[in-house]
């Protein structure tokens, strides 16, 4: 069997604010930008990998959602308890340094943990965790 992961989702509250992070501060570039009914879905990814991709999509936009599951996406979201993505780099310090000049919200500066990796983690701006692990 040949499975490949291809798209994650993640939500974003600020299309702009999502999409300059992710390409300016990360360095991804911008697949597809699609609006509809005021919405915005953005595809964006490495370059390097254009079978595996992050689809940035309004959090609530499945007409299935309650408007009190709206509240409490909307809620962990603020919180950055909503979504998160592993991603991972050769540069780990260097990756660190750009997504800090960029304006990420530090949560754990770049750490040998106990259980082996050495990672570093961030919020983007729709309070998405990136923990981003550095390759050995």
């Amino acid at each position: 069997m040949d499975i490949t992961i291809h798209a994650s989702f993640l939500p974003h509250d600020d299309p702009d604010a999502c999409l300059a992070f992710y390409r300016d501060a990360l360095g991804f570039e911008v697949r597809d930008d699609v609006g509809y009914e005021g919405m915005r879905w953005i595809t964006v990814g490495p370059a390097d990998q254009p079978g595996t991709s992050i689809v940035l999509q309004p959090p609530a936009a499945d007409p299935g959602v309650t408007d009190d599951e709206r509240r409490t996406i909307a809620e962990m979201m603020a919180k950055g308890t909503y979504a998160g993505i592993l991603l991972a780099t050769a540069d780990l310090d260097g990756t660190f340094e750009k997504a800090q000049a960029g304006g990420a919200e530090i949560v754990q500066e770049p750490t040998e943990q106990p259980y082996g990796v050495r990672d570093c983690a961030v919020r983007d701006p729709a309070g998405n965790l990136i923990r981003i692990q550095e390759l050995r």
